[in-house]
């Protein structure tokens, strides 16, 4: 075993092998019954409209539910395999399973166990796994823009500028994920300022000039590294540089505009070029635009901030206790010193970032949603990773040295942490209940709809016309509507889609065929329709249990704690539909 300061104990082939095997393992645990839970609202709205996209081969960029990525990638992914739960969310559990490998990237300023320490935490934090298991593009956002920074770093080590390229094209990818790749872009260049002005506060203190070092050794340092680039040329080393900077740049501009042009418009560009200015300028300028009028514009970020701050520390701490505490350590072991004499500029900006992160999102976010939560889990695994490992590298002297104190300590310590973070992903597993409210967000149904949906599902299968009724209702003590919508072709026409999801996913990939009645309707109304299936809000259901007679009738959980639906379902048609199954 290699024990030098930089190495730690672990060989650099171990480690990447290492990396592998994480990855595969971090693969299998997303993968495993990722359709057993049942869609989220958010998830049920995304997945209507790439159905809808899928069918109609129409899409435009719209921010309301978030970049291109999904859509598009989903688009294939339909093409080759059936659009269900699980297919859905496999964009995003490939993509958080991979995301461990890209520790690797950061090799030169991690010790070799770190390395390793730092794939852990991105594999298995269950924020990570749990959001990793979820069709929403909060951790691909994550993934995209910590590789490409990654990249970048990859770049600056080697002077391989050839690695900007990719980190255009993660970058890029990250940007048609979601629009928080800006706050991405933000945080980098935030703490990498925080990084200079720590290295030249420490220099200062020090007694050193600032002015020589920010208007003489600084700029020296930068042309001597420019004039490397070109093998001792200065100006070979201007054009590589500028080479590699336009190549990153025009990389990101290729993969943004691909995913933000408007489908069809795109493919008929392709067969007519003269059609391709607009549609570069509406997947650029225009996509662009819209999301700056949206999210910036719109009023998304008018609210309290201290509920925001409260909810956000909350998902936190109990999606990602194991990371804070090794973060809090590693924090310490890198400032003082104990791991290698000297601050690593790598650890400090994670740590920027990361405190920003926690401190920023609430005002950021639009919504109360734990799953921004992971945009501060991301950088902080690094300061983690250093604490968990120099935990490990104590216990490892400790077994040595034959220090039974130490090593009890030790071992305590990280067996406690696994074990944490094994309890904590079988407790949030498809989790859908208000148990896990900390962890989940309150638009989560509850599984056992899941079953009822595969019986409408049969149920309409063997129907002929109308298959769902959906009850129109006004909410006791207001004057909202839910479910009815006028024109069922056109659901943005009407006054309450959204109060259905994520019904409109299920009913669509299915082609059940529904309609809505207006608040006003009378419960007879619905009976003498004759629909096998009949869904209406819980305080409607007495009213229309009086009137169904001969249906079943289920209660479910529709928002975690706030809203439950019932479901009458005519017996006849489940028993003819059960035994049509079997």
């Amino acid at each position: 075993m290699q024990t030098d300061s930089e190495g730690g104990v672990v060989s650099r082939s171990t480690v990447a092998l290492s990396l592998l095997g994480v990855a595969a393992v971090a693969l299998l645990v997303r993968l495993v019954d990722l359709g057993g839970r049942i869609f989220h609202w958010d998830e049920g709205r995304v997945g209507y409209w790439i159905l809808r996209y899928h069918e109609t081969g129409e899409f435009a960029y719209r921010p309301i539910i978030h970049g291109p990525f999904l859509p598009v990638v989903n688009d294939y992914v339909f093409a080759l395999l059936p659009a269900t739960d699980f297919t859905a969310r496999l964009p995003v559990a490939f993509v958080g399973a991979l995301l461990p490998l890209s520790a690797w990237l950061f090799r030169k300023h991690l010790r070799r166990d770190e390395v390793v320490a730092l794939a852990l935490f991105l594999a298995f934090n269950p924020l990570l796994v749990y959001y990793s298991r979820f069709m929403r593009n909060d951790v691909l956002v994550a993934a995209f823009s910590f590789i490409a920074l990654g990249l970048v770093v990859r770049a600056y080590d080697t002077g391989r500028l050839g690695y900007l390229i990719p980190a255009g094209v993660s970058f890029a990818t990250g940007a048609a994920t979601k629009e928080n790749y800006i706050v991405y872009l933000a945080c980098f260049l935030g703490a990498g300022a925080l990084v200079l002005d720590h290295r030249l506060l420490a220099r200062t203190s020090a007694g050193e000039s600032a002015r020589d070092i920010v208007f003489s050794e600084w700029p020296r340092a930068l042309v001597e590294r420019v004039r490397n680039y070109g093998a001792g040329s200065l100006s070979a080393g201007g054009v590589r540089l500028g080479a590699g900077i336009l190549g990153g740049l025009a990389a990101f501009f290729v993969v943004f505009v691909f995913f933000y042009a408007p489908r069809p418009d795109l493919w008929n560009a392709i067969g007519n070029p003269s059609q391709l200015p607009a549609v570069i300028d509406a997947g650029s300028a225009g996509a662009f635009s819209e999301m700056l009028d949206s999210w910036l514009g719109g009023g998304h970020q008018s609210h309290d901030y201290l509920p925001y701050l409260e909810d956000f520390l909350e998902t936190f701490v109990y999606g990602a206790p194991v990371l804070i505490a090794f973060a809090l350590l590693g924090i310490i072991v890198d400032r003082y010193g104990v791991v290698a004499g000297r601050i690593r500029w790598l650890v400090t900006f994670a740590t920027y970032w990361g405190i920003v992160s926690i401190f920023g999102y609430p005002i950021a976010t639009d919504i109360q949603a734990p799953w921004v939560v992971v945009h501060a889990v991301v950088p902080l695994a690094i300061p983690a990773a250093v604490g968990a490992a120099y935990v490990f590298r104590s216990a490892w002297t400790a077994f040595d040295t034959k220090d039974t104190v130490g090593l009890g300590l030790a071992a305590i310590v990280l067996l406690a942490s696994v074990g944490g973070v094994v309890a904590a992903n079988a407790d949030y597993w498809n989790a859908s209940t208000e148990e896990d409210k900390e962890v989940l967000q309150w638009a989560q149904p509850a599984n056992d709809l899941q079953t009822t949906l595969d019986d409408i599902d049969r149920i309409a299968a063997n129907n002929d016309g109308t298959d769902v009724i959906l009850y129109g209702t006004h909410p006791p003590n207001s004057d909202e509507t839910h479910f009815y919508v006028s024109n069922e072709s056109n659901p943005l026409g009407g006054p309450s889609w959204h109060s259905r999801l994520p019904l409109p996913w299920y009913f669509e990939k299915a082609g059940v065929e529904h309609i809505s009645t207006p608040p006003e309707a009378e419960p007879g109304d619905v009976s003498a329709r004759g629909a096998p299936v009949v869904i209406a809000y819980e305080w409607d259901r007495e009213e229309l249990e009086s009137e169904l007679d001969g249906y079943v009738v289920r209660q479910h959980a529709f928002k975690l704690w706030s809203e439950d639906i019932v479901v009458f379902i005519d017996a006849d048609a489940l028993e003819t539909a059960n035994e049509t199954a079997v």
